[in-house]
Protein backbone atom coordinates (compact mmCIF):
# COMPACT_ATOMS: atom_id res chain seq x y z
CA UNK A 1 0.00 0.00 0.00
CA UNK A 2 1.36 3.20 -0.88
CA UNK A 3 2.29 5.81 1.41
CA UNK A 4 -0.65 8.39 0.18
CA UNK A 5 -3.37 5.60 0.29
CA UNK A 6 -2.71 4.79 4.01
CA UNK A 7 -3.02 8.24 4.81
CA UNK A 8 -5.79 9.26 2.92
CA UNK A 9 -7.56 5.56 4.78
CA UNK A 10 -5.89 6.94 8.04
CA UNK A 11 -7.52 10.34 7.92
CA UNK A 12 -11.08 8.91 6.98
CA UNK A 13 -11.22 6.80 9.41
CA UNK A 14 -9.60 9.93 12.11
CA UNK A 15 -12.71 11.82 10.61
CA UNK A 16 -14.99 9.21 11.12
CA UNK A 17 -13.79 8.41 14.55
CA UNK A 18 -13.76 12.27 15.38
CA UNK A 19 -17.66 12.05 16.24
CA UNK A 20 -18.91 10.21 19.46
CA UNK A 21 -22.10 8.85 18.03
CA UNK A 22 -19.75 6.97 15.53
CA UNK A 23 -17.80 6.13 18.40
CA UNK A 24 -20.53 4.63 20.36
CA UNK A 25 -22.10 3.14 17.27
CA UNK A 26 -18.32 1.18 16.26
CA UNK A 27 -18.47 0.21 20.26
CA UNK A 28 -21.66 -1.80 19.83
CA UNK A 29 -20.95 -3.18 16.18
CA UNK A 30 -17.19 -4.75 17.98
CA UNK A 31 -18.63 -7.70 19.33
CA UNK A 32 -21.57 -8.86 16.82
CA UNK A 33 -23.26 -7.99 14.06
CA UNK A 34 -26.35 -5.62 14.56
CA UNK A 35 -29.46 -4.34 11.75
CA UNK A 36 -29.73 -0.42 11.90
CA UNK A 37 -33.18 -0.48 14.07
CA UNK A 38 -30.88 -2.47 17.06
CA UNK A 39 -28.18 0.44 16.93
CA UNK A 40 -31.14 3.01 16.80
CA UNK A 41 -32.42 1.83 19.59
CA UNK A 42 -29.35 1.42 21.74
CA UNK A 43 -28.25 4.47 21.17
CA UNK A 44 -31.36 6.87 21.13
CA UNK A 45 -31.15 7.62 17.73
CA UNK A 46 -33.46 7.50 14.82
CA UNK A 47 -32.48 4.96 12.60
CA UNK A 48 -31.88 7.47 9.72
CA UNK A 49 -29.01 8.74 11.28
CA UNK A 50 -27.70 5.70 12.20
CA UNK A 51 -27.48 4.78 9.04
CA UNK A 52 -25.71 8.01 7.93
CA UNK A 53 -23.28 7.32 10.62
CA UNK A 54 -22.81 3.63 9.22
CA UNK A 55 -22.30 5.38 5.83
CA UNK A 56 -19.72 7.67 7.04
CA UNK A 57 -17.99 4.54 9.07
CA UNK A 58 -18.33 2.41 6.28
CA UNK A 59 -16.81 4.77 3.72
CA UNK A 60 -13.80 4.84 5.60
CA UNK A 61 -13.54 1.30 5.81
CA UNK A 62 -14.62 1.18 9.64
CA UNK A 63 -17.69 -1.30 9.57
CA UNK A 64 -18.71 -3.93 6.73
CA UNK A 65 -22.35 -4.62 5.96
CA UNK A 66 -23.62 -8.51 5.70
CA UNK A 67 -26.61 -9.51 4.55
CA UNK A 68 -28.63 -12.52 6.71
CA UNK A 69 -32.00 -13.17 4.75
CA UNK A 70 -33.68 -9.69 4.49
CA UNK A 71 -31.20 -8.06 7.58
CA UNK A 72 -28.60 -6.06 6.80
CA UNK A 73 -25.78 -6.22 9.37
CA UNK A 74 -23.13 -4.20 10.26
CA UNK A 75 -19.89 -5.05 11.86
CA UNK A 76 -16.61 -3.84 12.42
CA UNK A 77 -13.94 -4.33 10.19
CA UNK A 78 -10.86 -5.28 12.51
CA UNK A 79 -8.55 -4.54 9.17
CA UNK A 80 -10.40 -1.11 9.03
CA UNK A 81 -8.86 -0.11 12.14
CA UNK A 82 -5.47 -1.27 10.88
CA UNK A 83 -4.14 2.01 9.68
CA UNK A 84 -5.00 3.98 12.88
CA UNK A 85 -3.22 0.99 15.34
CA UNK A 86 -0.04 1.23 12.75
CA UNK A 87 -0.07 5.20 13.15
CA UNK A 88 -0.75 5.06 17.31
CA UNK A 89 2.03 1.97 17.40
CA UNK A 90 4.51 4.52 16.20
CA UNK A 91 4.38 6.49 19.07
CA UNK A 92 5.11 3.09 21.75
CA UNK A 93 8.72 3.35 21.04
CA UNK A 94 9.71 6.14 21.79
CA UNK A 95 7.40 6.13 25.48
CA UNK A 96 8.16 2.69 26.43
CA UNK A 97 11.88 3.51 26.23
CA UNK A 98 11.31 6.14 27.83
CA UNK A 99 9.35 4.91 30.65
CA UNK A 100 12.07 2.22 31.02
CA UNK A 101 14.97 4.35 31.36
CA UNK A 102 13.09 6.38 33.78
CA UNK A 103 11.98 3.04 35.76
CA UNK A 104 15.68 2.08 35.48
CA UNK A 105 17.07 5.53 36.97
CA UNK A 106 14.18 4.99 39.78
CA UNK A 107 15.72 1.57 40.52
CA UNK A 108 19.76 2.32 40.73
CA UNK A 109 18.23 4.83 43.23
CA UNK A 110 16.53 2.94 45.43
CA UNK A 111 19.04 0.25 45.61
CA UNK A 112 21.67 2.97 46.34
CA UNK A 113 19.48 3.84 49.14
CA UNK A 114 18.74 0.79 50.34
CA UNK A 115 22.85 -0.10 50.24
CA UNK A 116 23.48 3.11 52.29
CA UNK A 117 20.89 2.37 55.01
CA UNK A 118 22.18 -0.98 55.46
CA UNK A 119 25.92 0.79 55.48
CA UNK A 120 24.64 3.16 58.14
CA UNK A 121 22.84 0.43 59.92
CA UNK A 122 25.65 -1.74 60.32
CA UNK A 123 28.46 1.05 61.58
CA UNK A 124 25.81 1.97 63.99
CA UNK A 125 25.54 -1.52 65.37
CA UNK A 126 29.27 -1.95 65.65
Amino acid sequence: MTTARTADKLGAAFRALAEPNRRRILALVRDQPRAVGDIASQVAMSQQAVSFHLRVLRGAGLVTEQHERTRHLFVVRADGLQAVRDFLDGFWPTRLAALKEVAEVEWRTRQQHAAEAETQRRNEST
